[in-house]
């Protein structure tokens, strides 16, 4: 029963994230970027405290480790990926940045071996890194004559998106405080939303006062913040806590699948051959980076399905 329990909140978990990137491309005819990526951790931010102050034992951060944690993920994981992704997004399909968001995993792997020589990735993993770095290539397409073109610049963007989360990423884990994920990631976001909002006030970024009225703006902001953000981390920790990282990482190669579907339904975007070429070359990176942890989860898992 567990087993179809798990696979069911791992689909609807690459549902809702998949999800977002339309979203967050249907907002964008609305809101401005920098202040719609604000406004989704706004709500999503108060939303996970409260969680955090009913599921965890602490509810807030206590020592300055802990503090210098959540500014590494209110600065990297929030407050730069969201920006990068936002911006980049209004020149580029949901698909597109979607794809070159799932090198993330392949990233903190990259990163975690900079920070901590001692842990050198083999050859194979040097190989698997330049596979999904190749993979973004593909998609970007950059023009040596015009590497400003506005769609090559909004996949860069994107990237950096990806880069910085993952960055983020490694940096919370290596600062190793006691302070409960859930807490981490609601104090995380309040700070994030924060630093968005400055960068909203100082780029001056206008609001339409249709904005706040119009049915696809508040809907698409509902759904990033409540069922995105809010929804989709509570079953995140869950499957995290029941998965394990390895198999949770996947969901990075599901989600393009349904920003892909979604996308074409919703939007009328199609995914051109290049950007499914670069996804799989994405996804073969990632294999090869993960291939040990992968090879010792899938023993687990027999071992464990022998003993039922």
């Amino acid at each position: 029963m567990n087993r179809y329990r798990n696979l069911g909140l791992f689909v609807l978990l690459a549902t809702l994230w998949g999800g977002a990137f339309v979203a967050i491309s249907a907002g964008l005819s609305y809101i401005p970027p920098i202040l719609f990526a604000a406004l989704r951790y706004d709500i999503a931010g108060v939303l996970m405290l409260g969680y955090a102050a009913f599921a965890v034992d602490r509810w807030r951060p206590r020592t300055g480790a802990e503090w210098i944690q959540v500014a590494v993920g209110a600065l990297l994981l929030i407050a730069a990926y969201h920006a990068f992704l936002f911006v980049g997004q209004q020149n580029t399909t949901a698909a597109a940045a979607a794809i070159l968001v799932s090198l993330s995993p392949v990233l903190s792997t990259g990163f975690a071996r900079l920070l901590m020589p001692v842990d050198a990735l083999s050859p194979v993993g040097i190989v698997g890194v330049f596979v999904g770095l190749a993979g973004v290539a593909v998609i970007v397409q950059p023009d040596p004559s015009n590497l400003l073109a506005t769609d090559a610049v909004a996949k860069g963007l994107v990237f950096c998106a990806a880069a910085a989360f993952a960055l983020g990423s490694v940096l919370t884990r290596r600062l190793d405080a006691s302070l409960p994920i859930e807490t981490m990631e609601a104090w995380s976001m309040l700070g994030g939303a924060a630093a968005l909002h400055l960068v909203s006030v100082a780029l001056g970024e206008p609001l339409e006062p249709a904005a706040w009225t119009h049915p696809e703006a508040i809907g698409a902001l509902a759904y990033l913040s409540l069922g995105a953000s809010a929804v989709g981390f509570l079953i995140y920790f869950d499957l995290l806590e029941r998965l394990g990282a390895v198999e949770i990482n996947m969901v990075s190669y599901v989600a393009p699948i349904v920003t892909a579907v979604v996308g074409w339904l919703y939007l009328g975007e199609v995914v051109d051959v290049a950007t499914v070429i670069g996804f799989g070359l994405i996804a073969v990176g990632f294999l090869l980076v993960k291939r040990q942890a992968i090879r010792r989860e899938i023993g687990y898992v027999r071992s464990r399905g022998s003993s039922e």
